[in-house]
């Protein structure tokens, strides 16, 4: 069965819904599997900035880009940032790609979106996921998560957004 919107004269929920109108369902549907939720940032306490890093937590299938424990998730992980739409308006490190920021904002879903391309592999086909581009977190040091600070591709969002993984590439912050 295709995950795209099986009648193009319908509005698609993700349109015709907030998010707090979904069923639990459509709310799971709607995340792109693009894994980078999964990823630990790093906050400047400062100035809030966000630092991105390929750091990804111990449950991340980084092929995948899923969560290996996901029901369970929060018992193995205490600090797992469960998404909620008040969670969604408020958290300043989701992707600006993010399918829940998009609809939080009123946004449409991009090209690749499985809603949309009725394909969940055009996220990982469009460079926008970290799809084997990972480390574990296992066993590393928090001070050593600097040395793996990254930036990836659709930061800023516009339309240009990479159309090949070879072209979603990123590159180390110097």
């Amino acid at each position: 069965m295709s995950d795209a919107a099986p009648d193009h004269d319908a509005v698609p929920y993700w349109r015709a819904k907030a998010l707090e109108e979904m069923t639990p369902e459509e709310w799971e549907r709607l995340c792109d599997g693009c894994g980078r939720c999964c990823l630990n940032k790093l906050e400047d306490w400062d100035t809030g900035e966000i630092a991105w890093t390929n750091v990804a937590c111990q449950l991340l299938d980084g092929h995948a880009c899923r969560c290996r424990q996901y029901e369970t998730r929060h018992e193995v992980v205490p600090d797992c940032v469960g998404l909620t739409p008040e969670a969604v308006r408020t958290l300043t490190w989701l992707p600006p790609s993010c399918a829940y920021r998009l609809v939080a904002e009123g946004r449409d879903l991009y090209w690749w979106h499985h809603l949309v391309s009725g394909d969940r592999d055009t996220v990982h086909q469009a460079g926008v996921s970290v799809r084997d581009r990972t480390v574990s977190e296992v066993g590393m040091e928090l001070e050593d998560y600097e040395d793996h600070l990254v930036e990836w591709p659709g930061e800023e969002v516009d339309a240009d957004l990479p159309t090949s993984p070879e072209a979603g590439d990123y590159e180390k912050i110097p």
